[in-house]
């Protein structure tokens, strides 16, 4: 059962450990990233910052979606982190669990500007949120879970 789908550049760090993981009763992390998923360094760099007690998984994208559709993943309640826009839309259009996308941290980027304190998009991230939009995903900002929801949709 997916308990969060959250974008954050930042991946595994102090909030998502601390603060996100127990407040959703995580037991399992899963990085969706192609460029993570094929470098050792970073899986180990990861793995050290994951809480204890916790399931880290680091994927492809396609593998991610193939993880989270297939029947012996609903056990598993899974906090998914994602560092992209884009990488958010393409799982999103591949699992259908996948409702509610939160927006978590993007640090500034060469052409990006910032829409709220955490959160820098550039022009092609805010054509992928139109269409995410469209499509009827609830893309919200917090950083931390007893933050107020801010729906992205009045930010762009």
């Amino acid at each position: 059962m997916i308990k969060l789908t959250r974008i954050d550049d930042r991946l595994v760090h102090g909030q998502v450990a601390f603060t996100w993981t127990p407040a959703l009763g995580a037991d399992c992390l899963l990085i969706a990233n192609d460029k993570v998923a094929k470098d050792e360094f970073m899986k180990m760099t990861l793995g050290l910052a994951k809480p204890a007690g916790t399931k880290l998984l680091i994927k492809s994208v396609k593998d991610a979606a193939v993880f989270l559709n297939d029947e012996k993943s609903k056990n598993a309640k899974v906090l998914i982190l994602i560092n992209s826009v884009k990488d958010a839309a393409s799982l999103a259009a591949d699992v259908a669990e996948i409702t509610t996308i939160n927006f978590g941290g993007l640090r500034s980027k060469e052409g990006s500007k910032l829409i709220s304190k955490a959160i820098a998009v550039n022009d092609e991230d805010i054509t992928i949120i139109r269409e995410m939009l469209a499509k009827g995903l609830e893309l919200e900002v917090r950083q931390v879970p007893t933050d107020n929801k801010q729906l992205v949709a009045s930010l762009i």
